[in-house]
């Protein structure tokens, strides 16, 4: 797309509105899967599909059209109670809402789709919609109906009790709003379904023909609606142009139908008109009535000013550094303006990142398609329950991590869930359930996948690792060390290749994405309960509040949001437990010490602490340790540059950064270290040193 296409323009701004509508879809669809529907998800569905409809006869993209119009055909059955939503036809309404959304895909990727994959979905669909009956058939009553008259407006009998409301809607719209193929008589014609609507235009300003611009927009519209809704129903019909006018909604005083008789010459009747404006106080209409307004920007726009805003956090350290060299009175106007830049920094950065910052609920829709595709396949019955869909993430986490979920969830299918014999034998539900948790947790971002499966079988798991080879046959591993195996690359326990699995492209490359993201997984299981994988990320991929300190000689980062406290150890209260072993009395109980020199490979285990520094760490899982540094430098925002794929991955390196003085200085992954030196036996295996020792 180029700046001179409007066309490819306009097509992509339909796209993005397209992912929208079916991220509405699939809402409306889990409200009803739920019973969670307040009555109007039936409308969501049908308003998502009919605008995709809509966008897409403006684009030529016919099947997409054909696709949605016999979709929204069964479905106007069911808005209209003339087609009951039994399970049977929510599946279907799910698999077409799927299908709808690779036809999407396809055509914003210009990809050629096979049309005839369509057929047997098309078929299914129209066979609801030529035989509109409810699928479950009420019983036969014994008495006859009477019909009632339900027009309330026009019923003499009733229009004396009736009260109306008078709204006056104020309409201009945006340029946007054609673009997106909406239309205003389509709006009006809504509008006036729900009463008496007056409609005057204002065309004061449009200007001569020689001054026309082609593309902008000069008319607006002052409406009255006599109606007896509510003014949220009202606005219900500017919801598919929401951003894309100015729209302001004033109610009037109630009046009563014979009121409105009195002053009406056709009450109940449209007095649609595009006749100008005469009224002074409707030529006006008030302009700064929207709470807010949405950009859609080109994520490449975005990216262009998260890295600059990089610089300009390096660039600030750099002055920083300079300033502070020159031996500046911390109370002079330059470091006064200095410590103001770093404010002004700081809050650019943190605004650009909301820019970035996306709900994980789009991913989570994907997972939801990938659990029905997945149990499908195998003949399972689960369900998926997400939590914390609102759970704002880095845009680039949330795309880079599709596959390593996908991946999860299609294992915790096939592996983790029982056959529904089984799981009833053990006293379980026959339907599986896959929950899927998102939230945020000391500076970081969890993602859980969990399943109230059978949990890994480590007996098969060990005997299938010998078998491979990938460890020796006499070694003794523990619980964690034997689930960590499914982690290995080509490791895989399936005894025939299927659609889900077998293949030996297993959790490897699942760790491997996740490491890329600055992240890392664990792995927990219960026998007969389930399993859980847990992913930590950083919940930003560009700037972090780091703490410089130096060992051996070298200068690196730690995270700031994992450093709790500092202290100097002492005699008193360090305590030597063996060779290279040692605890620290801290706040009543007591934290292992580790040496940062040593687990990095730096210098040899020392066995002496006294007179040194070190920082308490609390890790996610409330583990809390003590790392010896040689010097703490300060506290700063650093720019977080991450290491190419062909370097090698150190443990406990997460990625790397420019410091003021253009040094290159690793960052830490403190979790990473802590395993790592576990590993090593360099600290002990359990961290928790109980008060009773002290």
């Amino acid at each position: 797309m180029t700046a001179s296409d409007p066309m490819a323009e306009i097509r992509a701004s339909f796209f993005v509105e397209c992912e929208e509508l079916l991220e509405a879809l699939q809402d409306g669809l889990h409200a009803l899967e739920t019973g969670t529907d307040d009555g109007d998800a039936i409308h969501v569905i049908f308003r998502a599909v009919h605008s995709i409809k809509g966008g897409a006869g403006a684009f030529g993209l016919d099947h997409m059209v054909t696709f949605s119009h016999r979709y929204e055909t069964v479905l106007d059955a069911v808005r209209d109670a003339r087609l009951a939503v039994t399970t049977d036809l929510l599946g279907l309404f799910f698999r077409a809402a799927d299908h709808l959304s690779d036809i999407v895909r396809a055509a914003r990727e210009d990809e050629d789709f096979p049309v005839a994959t369509s057929a047997a979905l098309l078929s299914e669909l129209d066979a609801h919609a030529a035989d509109p009956q409810p699928a479950d058939q009420p019983q036969e009553p014994d008495f006859a109906p009477v019909a009632l008259s339900l027009d309330l407006l026009n019923d003499p009998e009733t229009k004396n009790e009736t009260a109306l409301n008078r709204y006056q809607i104020y309409f201009t719209p945006e340029p946007e709003l054609f673009e997106t193929a909406n239309d205003v008589p389509h709006i009006f014609a809504a509008l006036a379904e729900l009463g008496d609507l007056t409609v005057k235009c204002d065309t004061n300003r449009v200007p001569t023909l020689n001054q026309l611009a082609p593309e902008a927009v000069y008319l607006s519209w002052a409406l009255s609606l006599d109606t007896i809704v509510d003014e949220a129903e009202v606005a219900s019909i500017f919801e598919f142009v929401d951003g894309l006018c100015e729209l302001q909604i004033l109610p009037g005083p109630t009046t009563s139908v014979a009121d409105e008789a009195d002053t009406s010459a056709e009450p109940g009747k449209s007095n649609a008109s595009s006749a100008p404006l005469s009224e002074p106080e409707a030529s006006a209409p008030p302009r700064d009535t929207k709470n807010k307004t949405f950009v859609r920007v080109d994520i490449e726009r975005v990216e262009r000013l998260v890295n600059l805003v990089g610089e300009l956090v390096i660039n600030q350290a750099m002055l920083s550094q300079s300033m502070q060299s020159a031996g500046l009175s911390p109370h002079s106007d330059a470091m006064n303006g200095l410590e103001e830049f770093q404010r002004l920094t700081r809050d650019i950065q943190d605004s650009v990142m909301m820019i970035r910052a996306q709900p994980v609920k789009s991913l989570f829709q994907r997972m939801s398609r990938i659990v029905r595709e997945a149990s499908a396949s195998v003949s399972k019955d689960v369900r998926l329950i997400t939590d914390g869909e609102t759970t704002e993430v880095d845009k680039t986490v949330i795309e880079r991590l599709a596959d390593p979920l996908t991946h999860m969830i299609r294992n915790a299918v096939d592996h983790g869930i029982e056959p529904a014999h089984a799981r009833v034998e053990n006293g379980k539900p026959a339907q599986g359930a896959i929950h899927l948790r998102a939230s945020h947790r000391s500076g970081r971002v969890i993602i859980d996948v969990s399943d109230d499966g059978g949990g890994i079988d480590r007996a098969r798991v060990f005997q299938t690792a010998k078998d491979k080879e990938l460890v020796s046959a006499d070694a003794n591993l523990s619980d964690a060390d034997i689930d960590n195996l499914l982690f290995l690359p080509g490791f895989s326990t399936a005894s025939s290749v299927s659609d889900l699995s077998g293949r030996g492209v297993g959790m490897d490359v699942v760790r491997t994405a996740i490491h890329a993201l600055g992240g890392r997984i664990t792995i927990s299981s219960e026998p007969g309960q389930g399993t859980l994988f847990s992913i930590s990320l950083p919940l930003t991929l560009a700037v972090l509040d780091g703490m410089v300190v130096d060992v051996a000689g070298e200068t690196l980062v730690l995270p700031l949001s994992v450093v709790s406290e500092t202290l100097t150890l002492t005699k008193a209260n360090v305590e030597a437990l063996g060779p290279g072993r040692s605890v620290v009395r801290n706040r009543g109980a007591f934290l292992p010490l580790l040496d940062l020199g040593s687990v990095l490979g730096y210098r040899t285990i020392s066995d002496s602490f006294v007179d040194r520094i070190a920082l308490v760490l609390t890790l996610e899982d409330e583990v809390s340790i003590a790392l010896v540094v040689d010097e703490i430098q300060d506290q700063r925002q650093v720019v977080i540059k991450g290491l190419d794929d062909s370097f090698y991955r150190a443990p406990g390196i997460a990625a790397a950064t420019i410091l003021g003085d253009g040094q290159i200085a690793l960052i830490l992954d403190p979790a990473d270290i802590v395993a790592h030196a576990n590993a090593g036996g360099a600290i002990s295996s359990t961290y928790h040193v109980q008060e009773a020792r002290a």
